[in-house]
């Protein structure tokens, strides 16, 4: 009785697996200089996905994420950290090529929206928060190119 009942959760993140480049900037603006390299690998033995960036860019953060779901109710989490000694717990869902992560936390709200193309090789995103918990406004546009 202790095992996950559903494994199709878990194949669905599949498709971050791989290596990735990372372009952001303000919405409907040029990129911001610099890259970044994103990397989605499985951690050895477990159905946990970690991912991992690193960003040419001083004033942006380097991080790692841990991402899993429970088996029983078909629901992601990520357990994100950064060098700034950030720590942050998002609800996840990955469904039909729309990847969302949300938390309602201080200091602030946060969501990501990301759709997978066609081919399933580029994920445009958007970041966004609310310092009040209901007025939404644009933090950046990031866009994931999948390295062949």
């Amino acid at each position: 009785m202790n095992e996950s009942a559903d494994e199709s959760a878990r194949k669905r993140l599949e498709v971050f697996v791989g290596e990735w480049t990372m372009v952001a900037g303000p919405a409907g603006g040029p990129p911001w200089p610099g890259t970044g390299r994103v990397t989605f690998e499985w951690l050895t033995g477990t159905p946990l996905l970690v991912q991992r960036w690193h960003i040419d860019l001083p004033e942006a953060p380097d991080g790692v994420a841990v991402i899993g779901c429970d088996g029983m109710s078909d629901t992601f989490y990520q357990l994100y950290t950064d060098d700034r000694d950030v720590q942050r717990i998002y609800e996840m869902t990955l469904t039909e090529g729309i990847w969302t992560l949300r938390r309602d936390g201080d200091p602030f709200a946060q969501r990501f929206t990301g759709r997978f193309s066609e081919d399933g090789s580029t994920i445009l995103g958007r970041w966004e928060l609310a310092e009040d918990r209901k007025t939404w406004k644009t933090d950046f546009d990031l866009t994931y190119t999948k390295v062949a």
